[in-house]
């Protein structure tokens, strides 16, 4: 065989060998592994395969002041601590100049530093730069074990380093995209940490600190929780509170009102259901508890389910397991259950409307929420932090008047916390300026709670309180004269065109009566 002929049979056989090992680099690549694994595969195979032993691949630090090696086929790990400066060695001098390196005898290279202790100084040795993103970022090393075909060999690896570079690029994209998430995700729950945090529960009452210690200790456990109280009083709220102060707050928070479905809609809604349980059901569909896993789900309104649904609910509370609506498999969740009702249930219990079984098992930790009426001394705090909310959603500054705090003060609050958050949403919208007085507080039509045989009199301030401001000494009068204009007048000493000046520039909404 001539020496052109053997040539070409070595060239063939490269060629060959390069191909196979292109196919086998394409797998590696193509695989959903993190970044240092796939390139420890890469430079496995070129080692292998392609004859370039000791592959190395460096990266540029986040920094960008110098290259760190991320990854090394040799048997030392350790020596991937290594890091070159811009233009320092072999290495550095191809990230600064952007140019490849071909030496046929490392030991001729001036350059070559020998930090990492694994290349022959007899041999070949190559190195290329990594374009990541459209910079050079990396540079990929590698030895032959001779100088045949060296320009062909260095050819092929900077194609090997345009693939590592596309790699890299996704991975880092990929990062980012991760790190963003990440970001947003601990901002979010540092939000509803700090939007159902303790800090929600606003009251100095002695039976608001109950409650406060009494959610402080219960969120620390897997406790079943049931928080009990009036309509409007905050059971949500606790609810909240409960789940964003434990361990399970970076789990899902699932809540169902009971009252607001049938039987056959909340099974399916709770437990989910198979394709083909019933008509529409063209899939299966997991239901809340299974939403839940791992964290915590709330049922409100729990006194509202018929005893026919609670024997169903007995089971996943005692067992934690349950089965998909027309399905067959038993399904075990670890889910933490706080439920809330404003009804009795030891009077349904008697009355056999609420079965006493499920109520011991709910009743586990009970939370009582005290109705407003019962805490009037925390209505100022409790006005002005539901009137930060309602400023925080006009994007505006408000306030209360000490008129406007004592009309609120002389009301008996039968919705409690959320009729008094209405009125003040309303008398935010009725206040131009941001500035609240009592003439535009308007609580609910409900009346108050209170004896039939006691009158529901609202006696107005005294026209010789020091503390009263003209604008509140006026409405003052005009009450006491059942809003005529000049009898109020008289008694302000004023004359019917004072007083009604005053009313104008006052800007006081006239009553009729």
């Amino acid at each position: 065989m001539s020496s052109v002929a053997a040539m070409t049979d070595a060239t063939e056989l490269l060629l060959q060998s390069q191909l196979r090992t292109l196919y086998q680099v394409g797998l590696v690549l193509s695989r959903a592994e993190s970044l240092q694994p796939t390139l420890k595969s890469l430079l496995g195979i070129l080692h292998e395969q392609a004859d370039l032993r000791h592959g190395m691949v460096a990266l540029r630090e986040p920094d960008g002041t110098a290259l760190s090696v991320y990854a090394l086929h040799a048997e030392c790990a350790d020596r991937e601590a290594v890091r070159y400066r811009s233009g320092e060695g072999v290495i550095g001098w191809v990230l600064a100049h952007r140019e490849p390196v071909e030496v046929a005898r490392l030991g001729d290279e001036p350059r070559f530093l020998d930090r990492m202790g694994v290349y022959d100084r007899e041999r070949p040795f190559l190195a290329v730069p990594i374009d990541i993103g459209g910079n050079v970022s990396g540079v990929l090393a590698a030895q032959p074990s001779s100088a045949r075909a060296l320009s062909s060999q260095r050819q092929f690896l900077a194609m090997i380093a345009d693939l590592v570079g596309s790699s890299v690029a996704r991975s880092l994209e990929v990062e980012r995209g991760r790190r963003a998430l990440q970001e947003e995700r601990d901002s979010l729950r540092r939000q509803l940490r700090g939007e159902y945090g303790f800090d929600t529960l606003v009251g100095h009452a002695p039976a608001m600190r109950r409650v406060f210690e009494q959610v402080r200790q219960v969120s620390k456990w897997n406790t079943t929780v049931l928080v009990r109280g009036e309509s409007g009083t905050g059971k949500e709220l606790v609810a909240n509170a409960v789940h964003y102060n434990s361990p399970r707050a970076s789990a899902p928070f699932i809540k169902l009102n009971c009252a607001a479905l049938p039987d056959n809609l909340l099974e399916s809604e709770l437990f989910g259901h198979e394709k083909g349980a019933f008509t529409g059901a063209v899939a299966s569909r997991r239901g809340r508890f299974e939403q839940a896993a791992g964290g915590t789900i709330f049922l409100d309104e729990i006194g509202e389910i018929t005893p026919a649904f609670q024997a169903k609910l007995l089971r996943v509370l005692q067992e934690g397991e349950f089965e998909r609506l027309g399905g067959t498999r038993t399904l075990r969740v670890d889910v933490r259950v706080i439920a809330a009702t404003n009804r009795n249930l030891e009077d349904a219990v008697v009355r056999g409307e609420f079965r006493e079984d499920l109520y011991y098992r709910l009743n586990v930790m009970p939370i009582y929420l005290p109705p407003l009426r019962e805490r009037v001394g925390d209505l100022p705090e409790l006005a002005q932090f539901l009137l930060d909310k309602i400023a925080d959603r006009q994007g505006r500054a408000l306030s209360l008047t000490a008129g406007a705090m004592r009309a609120l003060a002389s009301h008996d609050w039968p919705g409690n916390v959320r009729e008094l958050e209405n009125c003040l949403e309303r008398a935010a919208v009725m206040s131009e300026d941001g500035n609240i007085d009592s003439d535009v507080v308007t609580p609910s039509g409900l009346p108050p709670r209170a004896a039939a045989d006691e009158p529901q009199v609202t006696q107005p301030a005294s026209l010789n309180d020091p503390d009263l401001s003209e604008r509140e000494r006026v409405v003052a009068a005009l009450e006491q004269a059942g809003w005529v204009q000049a009898k109020a007048a008289r008694l302000l000493g004023m004359t019917p065109r004072q007083i009604a000046y005053r009313i104008q520039t006052l800007k006081i909404r006239v009553r009729q009566i």
